[in-house]
């Protein structure tokens, strides 16, 4: 097919699976969806600074030879976070300036990134992210801060703020994003896009880690539709060879369940800080709140009510202390990889503040928090199984997506950003702890005309529940055609 011959200047708005289906049918080349892919990170990535790896000859020369594997999405362009979803070869700096300056290189392929590859994508290149993904922001100290391209003088949501911002912007229809503490979901709500957390085991975090080392993080996407949501979840879960946790496989392929009825649901929702008991901004509970009436209009029973348990304050504790302890291993690890010995000169301040934490938890405190989160999840997750609610419904955010800066440390205090974040990411790291599975959409705007994400929460392994009804709610409420004016 000749240039002439090619669709519109709208390509970049369809979604990964319109994209597709144009390869499939003969109507475009995947040489054309990747030059037009190129050419919009050209043009707006230097606005966004959203992609800072480029990968751009390379998935030329494979789109022009047809070496891409013949799956579901072949020849649609994809981009990688630049943390986890490593591939063999290519620059790999999770945020650091010290993985910067020493040019390192990822000297394996993650079986996520194999996982992506095998289905037919085009991979353009990494995304912006901040130091180790630590903080719900994207603005590291060695890339800057990815601009959000709905107001490009606030955050994207971190850590997955890169993909979040060139999904948005149409550079990409999807990019590779995870979540240990809300990652996913908390850039999808503040670029105005789905972003599905799986449940604990769904995709593999091999070969290097696994549920001793990461039982906070899982693998995902984000997405401006849910029928891409469930397809690439389709094309990328499943077991690898030593992964110590898996989800129970689902009955069918989860795009088979857009469009099936859910049922008639039970469903909770709160509007409030879990832990703290304050008042979330007006802008997220009215989101919140629009969306309840939407979900019983469509026939759903829903109540204000959550787990109690979510209350318990303690969960911050735990949570804390694996994230410190995460953090050193990393540093660890890491600086290791490049000849280097952890010192606070070669990390951010936050991040060493969090390893020195983290290097003075003992192993008997570390497994006493695991089995503190452990006793957390159960009381949690009998709202599910023994309370009989379907579904909790909860904003994504606690406020609309703020200013840079907002997360910065103080001379005085490096966690400052860190304390700072409780309150914007008030409902997304319990579901880390627990492993249930929650997912971000973007069913209201304010009067700024930024993004206002809700959150729902199904039981452990139930995405099917979850992808239902929010295909239930994207079709009563689309949002395909909202478009940010950095676009």
């Amino acid at each position: 097919m000749t240039d002439a011959a090619a669709p519109s200047s709208d390509l970049h708005w369809l979604d990964a699976t319109a994209q597709a289906d144009l390869v499939r049918t003969g109507e475009v080349s995947p040489l054309e969806l990747v030059d037009h892919a190129i050419g919009r990170i050209e043009a707006l990535n230097p606005r966004l600074n959203a992609v800072i790896h480029e990968r751009f000859e390379l998935a030329r020369a494979q789109a022009r030879t047809g070496d891409l594997p013949d799956g579901p999405f072949r020849g649609v362009p994809i981009l990688f976070k630049d943390l986890m979803c490593a591939v063999e070869g290519d620059p790999y700096h999770e945020g650091m300036q010290a993985l910067k300056d020493a040019g390192h290189r990822a000297k394996h392929t993650d079986h996520l990134a194999r996982a992506y590859l095998d289905a037919g994508f085009a991979y353009l290149g990494r995304t912006n992210t901040p130091e180790l993904g630590l903080v719900p922001t994207t603005e590291s100290l060695a890339y800057g801060p990815a601009h959000n391209p709905w107001a490009t003088g606030h955050t994207t949501g971190g850590s997955s703020g890169g993909s979040a911002a060139a999904v948005a912007a149409g550079l990409v229809p999807v990019a590779h994003a995870n979540d240990g503490g809300g990652s996913i979901r908390i850039p999808a709500a503040a670029c105005g896009l789905v972003g599905l957390k799986p449940s604990r085991g769904r995709t593999s975090l091999g070969p290097k880690r696994g549920e001793f080392t990461s039982f906070l993080i899982v693998e995902g996407c984000v997405t401006r539709t849910v029928r891409d949501t469930a397809a690439v979840l389709d094309a990328v879960a499943g077991r690898r060879a030593g992964d110590p946790v898996s989800a129970p496989p689902p009955a069918r392929p989860f795009a088979g369940e857009l469009g099936a009825d859910p049922g008639r649901l039970r469903i909770g929702y709160a509007t409030h800080h879990p832990m703290f008991g304050t008042p979330l901004h007006p802008d997220v509970v009215e989101g919140t709140e629009e969306t309840a009436r939407l979900l019983e209009s469509l026939g759903h029973h829903v109540e204000a009510a959550h787990p109690v348990a979510l209350d318990d304050a303690s969960v911050l504790e735990q949570f804390t202390n694996a994230w410190a302890v995460g953090c050193a291993h990393d540093v660890v690890h890491l600086l290791g990889e490049v000849g280097l010995e952890p010192r606070a000169d070669l990390v951010e301040p936050l991040t060493w503040a969090l390893a020195e934490g983290g290097f003075a938890i003992g192993a008997l405190a570390m497994i006493d928090s695991v089995a503190a989160g452990e006793a957390y999840s159960r009381r949690v997750e009998s709202w599910w199984t023994e309370d009989g609610y379907d579904l909790l419904l909860t904003p994504t955010l606690g406020e609309p997506p703020v200013p840079h800066g907002t997360f910065d440390p103080t001379p005085e205090d490096p966690t400052a950003g860190f304390v700072r974040a409780t309150s914007f990411v008030p409902w997304t790291a319990q579901f880390n702890v627990t492993g249930q599975p929650a997912i971000s959409l973007p069913m209201h705007q304010n009067a700024a005309g930024l993004p206002i994400g809700v959150q729902l929460v199904g039981a452990y392994g139930r995405e099917d529940l979850l992808l239902r009804v929010a295909a239930q709610l994207e079709a009563a409420a689309p949002w395909a055609d909202r478009r940010p004016p950095t676009a």
